[in-house]
This record gives structure tokens, sequence and C-alpha cells, in this order.
């Protein structure tokens, strides 16, 4: 299989207490966490495309537009749908949308940059030793 517009991967999850804004701090509520919700959507842009890229690729996030619309409580499922919609060099972009057992919560367009592991990690050990570490 290839890397082609409209690839799509789901992710489904319970809002537990680690996924509130209460227990993050992100919010004083006990509901699904905007932070909780953007690392949803990443994940599941990512498993779209990144089994695809060989063992020395993958995909990091560079840019997400994102919207949460609505509070989901503790107890109630989450369906999280990614679909890769421009690929532009080694730019993804996808169409991501969250929804609980009632409505849509939230909507997002998310960037990702296909890299190479190795250049990756060469590029971070150079990082490293520019901070003296």
């Amino acid at each position: 299989m290839e890397l082609k517009i409209g690839l799509v991967a789901e992710k489904e999850i319970v809002v537990e207490d680690k996924h509130v804004a209460s227990h993050l701090g992100s919010g004083g509520v006990p509901v699904y966490a905007t932070p909780t919700m953007v690392l949803h959507m990443e994940e599941t842009s990512r498993q779209a495309v990144d089994h695809l890229l060989g063992p020395d690729g993958a995909t990091v996030g560079a840019y997400m537009a994102v919207k949460h619309l609505a509070p989901t409580p503790k107890g109630m499922r989450v369906r999280i749908r990614a679909e890769l919609t421009k690929i532009d060099g080694r730019m993804l972009t996808f169409k991501v949308e969250a929804w609980d057992e009632v409505e849509k919560v939230g909507e997002a367009e998310h960037v990702r940059a296909i890299i190479s592991m190795a250049k990756f990690a060469e590029r971070l050990e150079k990082k490293k030793r520019a901070a003296g570490a």
C-alpha cells in the first residue's frame, strides 16, 4: 500500500479520570480535556500513515488548528477519525473529527511531516551537543 489521499484511521476511547480536564490541570471540570483530544487526534492521524513509511520512516506533528466544540463526561465513548486530505512533498494534511455518543465534540486540521528516524536522531544529537548536554 502507498500513501494516498483518503487514507483513514479511527480510534475509540472511553473517557476516564486520566482524560479529563480537572485531572490534567487544563480546567476545573471532569470532562474530556482539550489536550487529551489533541493527543488522540495526533495518534489517530499517525496511525493512518506511519505503517506505510518503512522501517526508517515516521511522522511528526507540525501544525494543528483545533476546535473543541462540546463537553464529554467521564464514562462516555469518543470516536476519533482522521482522514488524509492532502500530500505536499513530505507534508501530510489530515481532517480530524471527534464524536461522542451524542454529537461532534471536536474537529481539526492537522499537518504531519514525514521524517527519516536516522536523520532525526542525528539532528537531536547535534542539538544536544550545541546545548552542551
